[in-house]
């Protein structure tokens, strides 16, 4: 699939969605705040893009819509499984005895092929990345990888993780090709419309904010996003920092949208880009593994998102909720446990010994 094709679905995607902001500057104490959406480009979009929160939209989007499918008797939609008013999966059921024996939908998919089929970008670290020094399946490293490992266990089948470029992560997800997307995926409107997404499993320790990435070099002259005004700009397609710059700063020169976060990085580095919309834990974690590269986070900016579009979740198929009832079964153990912050931190050292 060529680029403009592959940036044709993400923005389709990612057109649905409204984020409401602000850049909190530190300096001064000021702050800017935007909350009115950019021109509605999805037709097919039925949401009041500026008003997320009301009921109105919340009718909209489909607040506590049930699968839309038949259980095993052959009945309409199984009224014990629904999304919340955004249109993502909080509840979750008993995962102590595997897969439950009167699933009918993906579950039971799962089941009798034997394999769970997990899709992800592994250039995400320290929740996705290869580890040079593995093959096969066990290159695959991560916190999110390590959480895939678990869902496949407590399912009592083996796991099959199938690397893509993150906009075909999503696409292939909205197709439903694969049983599960684990890529550090953020909740969006876009993406809740085409795919189930699960309760956050992971919420980053700066806030689970996005911020700018800039060179050392600008740090003097590129202070506030007002500075990059006729400058050029970089994101990851399909990622949530797209969304957020895209509809937030529009005096720039050029918006690059490229397939990895790392070519972002790169770009920056290169001066190809004056800066870059990042994830800003990501983005530091890289800075410390990378000390010459010559990067630096605009200080004290920080895009400050709504609690539904904070953590990390997992996606499944549309309206397979029975699915993502499991899966957040398996996220409340790994919570209570804390055991995914013990992947991270283990993660993360394996990492920074890789220089990622």
């Amino acid at each position: 699939m060529n680029l403009s094709k592959k940036l044709g679905r993400s923005m389709h995607a990612l057109a649905a969605a409204f984020l409401t902001f602000s850049l909190m500057l530190a300096q001064g104490n000021a702050m800017i705040s935007a909350s009115d959406p950019a021109p509605e480009t999805d037709p097919v979009s039925e949401m009041q893009l500026s008003q997320i929160q009301t009921e109105e939209e919340n009718q909209a989007v489909g607040a506590n819509s049930t699968f839309a499918g038949t259980d095993s008797s052959g009945s309409n939609a199984d009224s014990r499984y629904h999304e919340n008013k955004w249109n993502f999966v909080e509840d979750s059921m008993d995962i102590s005895g595997g897969i439950p024996e009167d699933v009918y939908g993906r579950l039971s998919l799962i089941r009798e092929r034997g394999v769970l089929r997990v899709v992800t970008e592994p250039y995400f670290a320290p929740q996705e990345f290869i580890d040079p020094d593995l093959e096969g399946q066990d290159q695959y490293a991560g916190a999110d990888m390590m959480l895939a490992r678990l869902i496949a266990e407590k399912m009592g089948v083996s796991l099959e993780i199938v690397p893509l470029d993150f906009t075909e992560v999503l696409s292939s997800m909205a197709r439903g090709e694969y049983d599960l997307a684990i890529s550090a995926l953020s909740y969006t409107p876009g993406r809740a419309s085409s795919m189930e997404l699960s309760k956050g499993y992971y919420y980053s320790s700066e806030g689970a904010g996005a911020g700018l990435l800039i060179r050392e070099s600008d740090a003097d002259i590129l202070k506030t996003p007002a500075d990059l005004s006729g400058k050029d700009l970089a994101v990851q397609m399909g990622s949530l920092q797209e969304l957020l710059v895209a509809q937030n700063i529009t005096d720039y020169s050029q918006f690059r949208r490229v397939p990895s976060i790392q070519e972002v990085y790169d770009l920056v580095s290169n001066q190809t880009a004056d800066a870059a919309g990042v994830d800003i834990e990501s983005a530091q974690l890289y800075i410390k593994n990378n000390p010459d590269c010559g990067l630096t986070l605009m200080e004290d900016v920080m895009f400050n998102l709504e609690e539904q579009f904070q953590g990390d979740r997992i996606a499944g198929p549309k309206d397979d909720l029975e699915l993502m009832y499991f899966i957040n079964g398996v996220i409340d153990e790994v919570l209570e446990s804390g055991q995914y912050e013990a992947w991270y931190e283990e993660a993360a050292v394996r990492a920074s010994e890789l220089g990622l």
